[in-house]
């Protein structure tokens, strides 16, 4: 009885510290510019795409593993080429990797061709909003509007996290996540949406707060979603983690589920007001 507490403070701070040493390596990398910051997001996509492997391998599956990990390493650097046409570029070879393998292998099936193509599009070209938006400014306002879409997801995973376990006592989803609370919910939220209007105090890039809140909002609404479809996958292989390379939060892929869909988003967000 006397042990419980000691052993529940050990593991949060290990994840403290393991989150605080990602958080720094990932930063450290967006303020040195959009090179570095498409070499670190490369690298974070092909961890999630190889956990991804694994999880479905274990459940019999076959998709090719070369076509996914290289799909998945490329698409994150696409915003480097040239005219922007990485992008279409990698999802073209994508494709056409996944023609001439069905086509060469007779044992390989439609299933094995659909996993082929969708975690290099999940792990990959969902990560490459990332790099997208730094690719639109390479100065400081770029870093800080990158940092801050980064941002405003971590703190609405982290604000979710302590505000569910002091205050939660409704299940958000409970089938998929039973850990998730309402009342985390909604502290995520404002946490979100704060650190977008912190950018409208910072001046960033022009954003304004008419803009930031609704954005705010609806990111931290699509991290959510992100974090519940990522749990959904492992919940459907029976794993609690998608790998074990972070302690305290699980794999590369448990850390960036929120990410993915989060920042696409509010790539597209960005987009449409003419923040990039």
């Amino acid at each position: 009885m006397s042990d419980a507490k000691p052993e529940g403070t050990s593991k949060l701070l290990v994840r403290v510290v393991v989150g605080a040493i990602y958080a720094i390596v990932v930063v450290g990398c967006l303020y040195m510019g959009l090179t570095s910051t498409a070499v670190v997001v490369s690298a974070m996509a092909t961890m999630s795409a190889w956990e991804l492997l694994s999880l479905f391998r274990g459940a019999g599956r076959q998709p090719n593993d070369i076509i996914v990990l290289a799909a998945s390493l490329l698409y994150p650097l696409a915003p480097l080429a040239p005219n922007r046409v990485g992008t279409m570029a990698i999802t073209i070879l994508l494709l056409l990797a996944c023609a001439v393998w069905y086509v060469s292998v007779p044992r390989v099936t439609i299933t094995d061709v659909a996993l082929t193509v969708f975690i290099p599009l999940y792990c990959g070209f969902a990560f490459s909003s990332v790099t997208m938006i730094r690719a639109f400014d390479r100065g400081l306002q770029g870093f800080l509007l990158t940092f801050g879409v980064m941002g405003s997801i971590w703190l609405n995973d982290s604000a979710a996290y302590f505000v569910g376990s002091s205050l939660g006592k409704h299940k958000l989803a409970p089938r998929i996540s039973p850990n998730k609370s309402v009342e985390g919910f909604w502290g995520g939220i404002v946490a979100c949406t704060l650190t977008w209007v912190l950018l409208v105090i910072l001046k960033v890039r022009g954003l304004k707060i008419y803009m930031a809140i609704p954005f705010g909002i609806i990111v931290g609404l699509t991290a959510v979603i992100g974090d519940l479809f990522e749990s959904r996958i492992k919940r459907g292989f029976g794993v609690k983690d998608s790998g074990k390379l972070m302690p305290g939060h699980g794999g590369m892929l448990d850390r960036s589920d929120a990410l993915l869909l989060g920042t696409m988003v509010a790539f597209l967000l960005l987009r449409f007001g003419g923040i990039v």
